[in-house]
């Protein structure tokens, strides 16, 4: 991890520092397209052909079962379980604020107007189980899934063979979800988006798949690719957003305990050798005790490879002021203030989220 100093930084530098790595999607749609077309023309017969190719999964077994959850339930640890039950009801709670209201307005005499919440009925989540196994995509994803009253959700997860890992069945078990296939990659996109109308003899029981109307989730290029596409078919379905690789933007004075800083950029920095993380703090001292808990840390994770390629693209920022640095940054999916005087930090986060605001849409005006 680079450490820079910004007063030494030439306007140029700190622009390229920060500019994400380029996905060669074109290559990565020729690969993905005929595997879709594949899944649209022959259901299921063809997802599992794909993850058999691809995972090794035996296509008698790729629905997960009763029996399943209930083993994973009694292999996993109580320690985890304890670690998954705590995260379960935080996520909740906070979720549980996010519940919106419908109304009524009366705006003329007899003209009623009204607005109304409800939760989408029929949806999927992809949950990535390649490189790493993330119960906390899936708790994330299916609590509020959960809260909303989706009356059908559908589970996609690649298994290494037959097997899905425990943790995930556990969380799909407190979620409540009872449909998850053990099928990953683009193929579990065109599943989840067409259905499985064609290949019909193969079944979960005596019903067919149906689609989905919206898929939730993120992935590697290729299922981030698959979602691209499905989402402009007219026969596919909705998506939430392409993910990209892992970003994370802590913003720390000396106030922040280094362990815990620490930990939090190795949390996104153990996703993929692509994904960056970035300090910006006003404490040299702090940053130096952070760089010590990251080399700490960093031995006692089983995904520190991964972990140290990602901080190679990585950097410490050293800012005279916090609230002047900070507009100087991009415009992060993940933003940490861990900082005295946060009020006054997120306001100058929302004056450059409104100043970006303006600027798209005077780019489209401009079109």
């Amino acid at each position: 991890m680079k450490r820079y100093y910004y007063s030494k930084l030439s306007e140029g530098q700190l622009p390229n520092l920060t500019k994400r790595q380029a996905i060669d999607f074109k290559k990565t749609f020729r690969i993905v397209k005929p595997i879709l077309d594949d899944v649209k023309s022959n259901g299921l017969k063809a997802a599992l052909s794909y993850a058999k190719k691809f995972d090794g999964l035996d296509s008698k077994n790729f629905f997960v079962t009763k029996d399943e959850i209930r083993k994973a339930k009694n292999n996993l640890p109580i320690k985890i379980k304890k670690a998954i039950d705590d995260a379960y009801n935080n996520i909740r709670k906070f979720h549980l604020k996010q519940i919106p209201k419908s109304y009524n307005v009366e705006t003329v005499a007899g003209v009623i107007c009204s607005r109304e919440f409800r939760a989408i009925e029929n949806i999927g989540l992809y949950i990535p189980g390649g490189t790493a196994v993330l119960p906390s995509t899936l708790l994330m994803l299916g609590i509020p899934s959960q809260i909303a009253g989706c009356k059908r959700v559908v589970i996609c997860s690649p298994a290494k063979v037959v097997k899905i890992n425990d943790a995930l069945l556990y969380v799909s078990d407190k979620c409540g979800i009872k449909e998850f296939y053990k099928i990953g990659g683009a193929q579990a996109i065109a599943l989840m988006a067409y259905g499985s109308r064609a290949g019909a003899h193969l079944t979960t029981g005596d019903k067919k798949i149906p689609k989905v109307f919206k898929i939730f989730g993120p992935g590697n290029q290729y299922v981030t690719a698959a979602k691209l596409l499905v989402s402009i078919d007219p026969d596919g379905c909705a998506i939430d957003m392409p993910a990209g690789p892992s970003e994370l933007l802590v913003v720390a004075d000396k106030s922040a305990n280094p362990a815990f800083v620490a930990a939090d950029l190795l949390s996104q920095a153990e996703h993929g050798a692509d994904s960056q993380v970035i300090l910006v703090t006003n404490s040299v001292n702090l940053e130096k005790k952070i760089r010590k808990e990251i080399e700490k840390q960093l031995k006692k994770i089983p995904r520190n490879k991964l972990a140290s390629a990602s901080l190679k693209n990585s950097f410490s920022l050293i800012v005279k002021d916090i609230e002047r640095g900070i507009e100087k940054m991009p415009v992060l999916f993940f933003l940490e203030i861990i900082h005295r005087k946060v009020r006054e930090i997120m306001l100058r986060v929302q004056i450059i989220l409104y100043r970006l605001t303006v600027l798209l849409n005077l780019l489209a005006a401009l079109r």
